[in-house]
């Protein structure tokens, strides 16, 4: 007869244990970004598996679809701590689409009035691949192994650096060709815009 009232006891305990234990969590507030991961989660996914990212080249062109202007970024890198140019681009998020991700990383990085004129299903002109160990490809980020899709992006919009984007320069497709220029675009990008120009047929 103890040992059934004893038997009780450790049963009513574990279950008000777990009843409070699915009461808190009933009242958590929701996560607002379900696809974003903490840094800690991060760090731990980087190392384990590649990153998928979206980048964009921002354009001006003119009444013919041809580019007029590419635009470059300088930001603060988080990879180095330097100040680098570098291209738009960030992560895709779970059960985010390539097209939103594009959305919201021009806009992060370029603001809300930016306006990219992008299409119903976005086709990247290359498939970009970056290692932490540097000389694997010419693209290299220290922090991960990434896959980026890469896409030529024209906006119409003004263009308001945000974030960690210090400053927008726009060039022409000559001046962004210039060897200074493209040494100095991060972890190799300086090749991403060489493709993208002769993607676009701007290379004469």
């Amino acid at each position: 007869m103890e040992r059934r009232r004893a038997d009780v006891g450790l049963a009513e305990r574990a279950f008000g244990a777990v009843g409070k234990d699915v009461t808190m969590s009933s009242l958590r507030t929701p996560d607002p970004n379900p696809g974003w991961l903490s840094e800690f989660a991060l760090e731990e996914t980087r190392s384990r598996v590649p990153i998928l990212y979206v980048e964009a080249v921002p354009t001006r062109v003119d009444a013919a679809g041809q580019i007029e202007h590419v635009g470059v970024l300088l930001r603060g890198s988080a990879a180095t701590g330097q100040i680098t140019r570098t291209l738009v681009s960030g992560r895709v998020f779970h059960g985010e689409s390539i097209r939103d991700a594009l959305q919201r990383n021009i806009e992060k990085d370029l603001g809300p009035a930016a306006f990219p004129r992008l299409p119903v299903s976005p086709v990247p002109f290359t498939v970009a691949e970056y290692f932490p160990l540097p000389g694997v490809t010419p693209l290299h980020d220290p922090r991960q192994h990434a896959v980026a899709l890469v896409y030529v992006v024209p906006v119409t919009g003004e263009c308001n650096p945000r974030q960690d984007a210090l400053e927008l320069t726009w060039l022409t497709p000559k001046e962004a060709l210039e060897p200074s220029l493209l040494a100095d675009l991060e972890g190799g990008r300086g090749q991403l815009l060489k493709q993208a120009l002769a993607w676009s047929g701007a290379l004469v």
